[in-house]
């Protein structure tokens, strides 16, 4: 996963991964069979991890406003911890895969859009809940999050300074109407 978002998910061979774990091919192709089915295996690996370090944090929090700070803190300390040297997995490959058609493509982006979906269902829930008015256009929050989300994993990505993802939280908290104080939850 790290050699992924660093060379990205096509320059992720068997033996590229043979060569930075010291083992050899053969004993990599008999695990994985593919370059597909190394770069599904990763993209599964990358998945689970960001859903205990970023979503089951969300999901643990009540739903509305409480989540999608929590969401959203929390993929910030993701970045933050550098869990992976490039960044948020996902952002880069689906950046990288976006024109190739697949199964290693169609993961990232089912993977994309069940997160981006989770943050919708929150801004639902804080409009449901009169956390937000019932006016706001939860399709352009929606949006407007998720770009902070990416906005702060490019800046992270490429200035390696915490304030990036500081600047994100702060931008958060200022378009949901709420105080830099911990998140509710």
């Amino acid at each position: 996963m790290s050699l992924a978002t660093v060379d990205g998910l096509d320059g992720l061979t068997i033996g590229h991964l043979a060569a930075a774990l010291d083992m050899s091919k053969s004993g990599l192709y008999a695990h994985f069979g593919s370059k597909q089915e190394l770069q599904l295996a990763t993209v599964e690996e990358a998945g689970r991890i960001f859903d205990a370090e970023v979503v089951a944090p969300g999901l643990a929090a009540a739903p509305g406003v409480a989540r999608l700070l929590v969401l959203c803190d929390s993929f910030m300390d993701h970045l933050e911890r550098q869990t992976f040297p490039g960044g948020c997995f996902f952002a880069g490959a689906a950046l990288e895969l976006a024109m190739r058609p697949g199964p290693v493509n169609e993961r990232v982006a089912a993977f994309q859009s069940s997160f981006v979906e989770l943050i919708r269902a929150s801004v639902d829930a804080a409009i449901a809940q009169g956390e937000l008015p019932a006016t706001e256009d939860a399709d352009v929050l929606t949006l407007e999050i998720h770009g902070i989300i990416l906005a702060a994993n490019t800046g992270f990505v490429v200035q390696r300074d915490p304030h990036v993802l500081d600047l994100a939280r702060r931008a958060v908290r200022r378009r949901l109407r709420v105080e830099r104080t911990a998140a509710p939850g």
